[in-house]
């Protein structure tokens, strides 16, 4: 026990001398006195071989050791965290790291740059539920449950019902946000609807399950069809610039009357034909028309007080144009090195 007694003294004394200039010498002093294997745990295991009468006095000695290890070990670290600190301490006149700037997604600046060009014609930005009833997505917008129009859209139903008007669905256009506009507002309405839709196509290169679109609606005394125009000449030479082309085609769409799409001259290949604009120049772009009177019946409103006008475009179509992106599918697929092109404005 004597021998024992010695030992510990000299493991004081050494501990006493020891220094540490790093985090590695500070952790080489742990593992060698206070680790699982260090000599604390050594000695602290001779307690077996003491004589039972001098247990309780050894006892007191190894714990005393014990403690003066530890409290050599807190005296290091705080050398070493006040030596670090001041080593470490900032240079102020020194340039700040470069941090990276983020971009905001390519539909997302076209969707923002598309509402704010119709924000300074006077419209107001509308917004509704992606999960929509038949009533609002189809019968107000003059799509009554046989109407063969409907077989245009392919639809995800949520809840199918015999009776179609109680049927639940993902909604298939934003037409059903200006459903529930005329629902709640009396004329003069001017309003755009931004927002995602979707339809069961098979995804590709130029299709996908989901999309964005950004309609408009205006309903007032005496709006007409001219009225319609030049609110979507507007648009474009702001979108595309002045040098932009024009064109209306008649069409059909079950919610105007009468109805038009409109082209623009290709922006990817200057009008000279490509395979975007199919060798023709031309880039339909919109659907648009006048309001039909059932429509506004639907809501309540007199259409022999008021008429309105409509149109409905996708933004990918106008992010292709702008971009030249020729592959829908890049958009959804969180691909940095394809989002980080896109500049935010």
């Amino acid at each position: 026990m004597e021998q024992l007694l010695q030992q510990i003294e000299s493991l004081k004394a050494e501990i006493a001398a020891s220094v540490a200039s790093s985090q590695e010498e500070l952790e080489q002093f742990r593992i060698k006195y206070l680790g699982t294997k260090g000599l604390v745990k050594q000695i602290m295991g001779e307690m077996k071989n003491v004589p039972v009468e001098s247990k309780k006095e050894f006892g007191q000695i190894l714990n005393a050791f014990k403690q003066v290890a530890e409290d050599k070990l807190a005296q290091l670290q705080e050398a070493l965290g006040e030596t670090e600190s001041v080593d470490t301490k900032q240079d102020y006149t020194l340039p700040g790291d470069t941090i990276a700037v983020g971009t905001r997604h390519p539909l997302n600046l076209v969707r923002n740059q598309m509402v704010s060009i119709f924000k300074r014609l006077g419209f107001a930005v509308a917004e509704g539920p992606e999960i929509e009833d038949d009533w609002h997505n189809f019968g107000a917008m003059n799509l009554p449950a046989d109407h063969p129009a409907r077989d245009m859209q392919d639809t995800f139903y949520v809840q199918e019902a015999t009776d179609a008007s109680a049927a639940w669905l993902l909604r298939t256009h934003t037409s059903s946000v200006q459903a529930r506009v005329m629902e709640t507002q009396k004329p003069p309405i001017r309003v755009i609807c931004p927002g995602r839709v979707y339809r069961n196509e098979t995804i590709s290169a130029r299709a996908h399950c989901f999309f964005h679109q950004v309609e408009g609606l205006y309903i007032d005394e005496n709006v007409s069809f001219a009225d319609l125009k030049q609110t979507l000449y507007f648009f474009v030479q702001e979108m595309f610039g002045k040098e932009v082309k024009v064109r209306f085609r008649p069409s059909y769409f079950p919610f105007t009357e009468p109805s038009a799409e409109m082209d623009i001259s290709c922006q990817i290949c200057a009008g000279k034909g490509c395979n975007i604009c199919k060798h023709t120049g031309w880039v339909e772009i919109l659907g648009s028309g006048m309001v039909h009177p059932k429509v506004l019946e639907n809501f309540g409103i007199d259409p022999e007080k008021y008429t309105g006008f409509a149109f409905g475009m996708g933004v990918e179509r106008i992010a292709q144009l702008k971009y030249q992106v020729n592959d829908l599918r890049l958009y959804s697929q969180n691909d940095l090195r394809f989002l980080q092109q896109f500049k935010s404005v």
